[in-house]
């Protein structure tokens, strides 16, 4: 139940965010249909479910009839050359001193 209560805010949020009117209309629908079940209000009751119906059917239909949008090649970015333009640099060699006795 913990985990449900922790999911649950997240997706409600993330949905309202994404497409705010339809998960309005789909509140309103419950909620009339959640009043008018519990009063005994049928004609709430069939008005919450239709509108909650009409707007998830509103929303499946919209998302068919959005593109997917058109799949790129990857296109690999390199941001250093493979081959250095400048001359490499010379080894450097130490030179052993024999420390003063």
């Amino acid at each position: 139940m913990n985990a449900v209560n922790a999911v649950l805010p997240r997706f409600l949020k993330s949905a309202y965010r994404k497409e705010p009117l339809i998960s309005v209309l789909i509140t309103m629908g419950v909620v009339d249909a959640l009043i008018g079940g519990f009063d005994d209000e049928w004609s709430l009751f069939v008005f919450g479910l239709g509108t909650a119906g009409v707007t998830l059917l509103l929303k499946l239909w919209l998302r068919q009839q959005r593109r997917p949008l058109p799949v790129e090649e990857s296109v690999v970015q390199h941001y250093l050359p493979s081959r250095s333009s400048s001359q490499t640099l010379p080894m450097l060699s130490i030179a052993k001193k024999k420390p003063p006795h």
